[in-house]
Parts: structure tokens; sequence; C-alpha cells
């Protein structure tokens, strides 16, 4: 680990409570300026990795460095690094510039000088003319943008986001993702976002660390993670995902071991298509549809294969209606996928 290149560094990390081990030794380097995203589903460790950074908590083992600076045994007041949380934390009798300038208040900075920074620090979130208000009077979006304005204004080398966007319904969740990137573009600070929403993270994120029962399965960035999942957990836990293995794996693809198909490059071939060849580089299957989900722009195949198993293929509908599709429920299909979409999986690394 080269700690003096990365934003963040940790060394073997591990953290137990009692006889729980959250964190079950974790090394990770995230670069300077790099937008990186912390991904597992609940009590996979990474919130705890988020607050070992922070400096809530302590590791059991190993070291955290910032910038180079071993920091492990330091308070958060100490480091180079800031945190918005899920719920904000804003003060609600203050107002939204007082919110900001918090901070550095504590630190004592003058006045005059506090009041530009948060000024600024607004400006940068978009939210200039709303000094004067109160959280109280502000949107969820507005709310999670004062949180962020707050720890920008420290003018952190680091900024930690604990799941920010989980309180917003979709919609606005969407439009947050391209103005949370867009902002750290524009600051060039380094984001650590912890999220369990895997199209948050594939969306917003330079790399992925994707966490699971205290350990990182992958590091990469997000076509990386998506299309060549390291682990069996990966390839079903970032997306959907099909596992080729054992019998089915040697019938159709003539080799043994666990393979992944992505959905999305399934081809359905049915009615007229279903005996028409497929090319030397595909590999085919014939089926029966189990079942079909329709979903506006894409409808999900279901296929309980003749040599055994099921895949499941995403088609978008592109000439098809909701009745086309749905007529296929029970129909003989044949699937067929190229091969370099199939990916070998490391079934120890998985779950």
């Amino acid at each position: 680990m080269n700690t003096e290149r990365a934003a963040v560094t940790l060394c073997g990390v591990r953290k137990a409570f009692g006889s729980v081990t959250a964190v079950a030794g974790v090394d990770l380097e995230v670069y300077d300026g790099e937008f990186f995203a912390m991904l597992g589903p609940s009590g996979s460790g990474k919130t705890t990795v988020l607050r070992l950074i922070a400096g809530f908590e302590r590791p059991t083992e190993g070291t955290v460095h910032l910038g180079g600076r071993d920091v492990t045994g330091l308070a958060p007041f100490e480091r180079d690094a800031n945190t918005v949380f899920q719920d904000y934390a804003l003060f609600p009798h203050m107002n939204v510039l007082a919110n900001v300038e918090y901070g550095l208040k504590v630190k004592k900075v003058p006045k005059a000088e506090r009041r530009r920074r948060a000024r600024e620090a607004l400006a940068t979130v978009r939210l200039d003319g709303y000094e004067r208000r109160r959280p109280g009077q502000l949107s969820g979006g507005q709310r999670q943008r004062v949180a962020l304005a707050r720890a920008l204004v420290n003018r952190p080398k680091v900024l930690l986001l604990d799941e920010p966007l989980g309180a917003l319904d979709l919609k606005l969740r969407e439009e947050m993702q391209v103005e949370l990137k867009s902002i750290q573009r524009q600051v060039g600070i380094t984001f650590l976002f912890v999220t369990h929403d895997q199209q948050e993270a594939l969306t917003m994120s330079d790399r992925i660390a994707v966490f699971n029962a205290g350990r990182i399965e992958q590091v990469g960035t997000p076509a990386e993670v998506y299309e060549r999942p390291a682990s069996a957990f990966v390839a079903g836990f970032v997306g959907t995902s099909n596992l080729i293995a054992g019998a089915v794996a040697e019938k159709l693809l003539g080799r043994d071991g666990v393979y992944s198909v992505r959905p999305e490059k399934i081809r359905v071939l049915a009615g007229a298509d279903l005996s028409a060849d497929v090319s030397g580089e595909e590999h085919s299957a014939t089926g029966t549809v189990a079942d079909v989900v329709y979903a506006g722009a894409a409808t999900r195949f279901v296929v309980d294969l003749d040599v055994g198993g099921r895949l499941v293929a995403l088609q978008q509908n592109l000439w098809t209606s909701s009745m086309d599709v749905l007529e296929l429920r029970h129909e003989r299909v044949r699937l067929a996928w190229r091969r370099e979409h199939e990916f070998p999986i490391d079934v120890a690394g998985g779950d």
C-alpha cells in the first residue's frame, strides 16, 4: 500500500464489537480526487469502515491513513475529513447560513471570513438566496444540500457520505445523484460514499468496493464490477446475473465451472426464429418461458431450460407491446448469447 499517494489508506483494518466481527481485515486505497463508493447489503461492514475512517470508531487491529498521515489514534475533529449523514443532522433552530457556518465558528474563524466561505459553499450547492430559511422550510433535497455545504465549508481533503440520499424519493434521489457527481467534479475533493443501492454506486462512482460479511469481495470501476464480477456474491448483488454451473455448464458451454451471464446480454428467439441458426461466436439453449415480467421499457423473461436450470433474459421493448411479450408465457424459445459475455466466477470468494 502506498500511503503517500492515496487520500485514504486502510491497512489490515479489523473491527470487533465483543464477539461480533464487523470488519474482518480490510486493505483499501482511495485515490485523491476520486468518487469512491462502498457498496454492500446491511451488516456487510461498509458503514463501520466509514466510521473508522471518520474517527467515530477505533480499529481493533490495523491502521487508517489520510493523505499519508497515520490518523488511527486521532479524534474526528483532528482528521482532515468531514461526514454527511443520511438524516442531515441540521440544527432546526438555526437558519441555513448559521448551520453552514457552525463548524467554522467552533474553530473560531473570524465572522467575516466564515460568512464569506459559507456563502461560497451555498453557491457551490446552488442554494444562493436560501440563507435565512430554516431546515423545516426546505425540501429533502435542499436539506441534503445544506448538509453538504456545511461539510464542504471546512475544505476537507476527504468527504465521507453515509447513505445521504437514502431518505429521498426515487425521482429526487436520481436528480441528486447527478448533482453530487457534478459538485464533486467542481470542488475536486475525494468523496467516499456508502450505499446499499447498486444503481446508485454504478451511476456515480469512479470505483466501487463491494462489501460482504466484513470483507471486500471486489474493487474496480463500475464497468469492471458489473461486467466482470469476481465472485458469485458480486454477480448476484450488483445487478441481476445468471449463474451457469455444474452439469448445465458442461452441456451448454462444453466445460465445467461456474459462469456469469447478464440477462441483458441474452437474446430471446421465438416463433419462426426458434429454429434459426446462431453464429459460431454464440452459445444457445432451448427452453420454455415460465414467466414474463413487463416493466415498460423492458421485459424480463424467466426460462426453464431443457437441459435443466433456469435463465433470465432482459429484452428492451423497442418494437413490442405488453400484449406481444405476455403472449410468450409458456411458449418455447431459444436463448442466445455471445461467448465473450460468459465470465468465470470464483465460487470460493463468494457467499
